[in-house]
């Protein structure tokens, strides 16, 4: 599996919702990457979509993303 995981190669946006949005990509596809078996995605997806404490462990990978998202676009300053 060959994943483009900084979509376009780069970190800079045209705004925070674009930033916020790249964020959520990149979140995305380090699950495809650790888990690339696209049915075993499938089913552990009703999982973590019942599970508070793993949703918010997502919200704090996207974060995560964002703020390095942010400080490779200057905050935009």
């Amino acid at each position: 599996m060959n994943l483009e995981l900084i979509p376009n190669n780069t970190l800079i946006t045209n705004s925070p919702e674009e930033g916020r949005q790249l964020a959520m990509k990149m979140a995305r596809l380090i699950i495809k990457a650790s888990q690339p078996d696209g049915e075993v995605r499938e089913k552990l997806r009703n999982i973590y979509a019942n599970d508070a404490a793993m949703l918010i462990a997502i919200g704090q990978t996207v974060a995560s993303e964002f703020a390095t998202i942010a400080a490779a676009n200057n905050y935009w300053r």
